[in-house]
């Protein structure tokens, strides 16, 4: 798997590429930017592009959101993990809004950042740290009072969720990774990704944070 690394700080990049190194992975960083003017002008000749993007929030030439804001419609099979010291709700919020697809706080182990990327990666979640995935779930919450905009998605058929999903998705929304849902809920991690993979195909969405409006909203979890 090819990695990049976004951070306006070089001792930052090196311990992230360290913590990357610390644990046994297939991980392999192709790509590093001191902001996201740099990250956007290296996309243009990168070969070969980066598969997941580690990146910073706050840059002095171009912060992490209006980055990814630029280089999603650009690069759509690239994927954007934030790492930040933050965890104000309006940091989260935009970041989510902006395309990110996950969020963690630097301090995670390397254990925990490395499985965020797979999970990203295989299309397998949207990984949060456990104190911003309790955020998320209250700006969830409040959307969910919230009208339903008129769009394709809310024209398709959509399947309630079985017990069993909707356990494991409130797990999740509460930061949970899998190995610790897997755990609790007495499941093999294979199960628990699977089961993950009939939710997003049943709400036809393609993310954790689109699953739990759509549940919020139907009042599953």
């Amino acid at each position: 798997m090819l990695i990049g690394i976004v951070d306006d700080k070089s001792y930052l990049r090196h311990s992230l590429k360290e913590k990357l190194a610390s644990v046994e992975n297939d991980m392999q960083v192709v790509l590093e930017a001191g902001d996201g003017s740099e990250f956007l002008k290296l996309m243009k000749t990168a070969s070969p592009q980066p598969d997941v993007v580690l990146m910073d929030i706050e840059m002095q030439e171009l912060n992490g959101i209006e980055t990814i804001l630029r280089a999603a419609p650009l690069y759509p099979s690239v994927k954007y993990i934030m790492l930040t010291v933050f965890d104000d709700d309006e940091r989260i919020f935009n970041a989510i809004k902006a395309g990110a697809h996950g969020y963690l706080l630097k301090e995670e182990t390397a254990q925990n950042i490395i499985d965020s990327v797979y999970q990203v990666y295989q299309d397998e979640g949207a990984p949060m740290s456990p104190g911003i995935a309790r955020k998320a779930w209250k700006w969830l919450t409040s959307l969910s009072a919230q009208p339903a905009a008129e769009s394709k998605k809310a024209t398709r058929t959509i399947e309630p969720l079985s017990e069993r999903e909707k356990q494991i998705l409130k797990c999740s929304m509460e930061g949970k990774e899998y190995a610790q849902i897997a755990e609790q809920l007495f499941l093999s991690k294979h199960t628990v990704r699977q089961h993950m993979k009939n939710i997003y195909a049943k709400l036809h969405v393609s993310s954790k944070v689109e699953a739990l409006q759509i549940s919020l909203k139907n009042k599953w979890i």
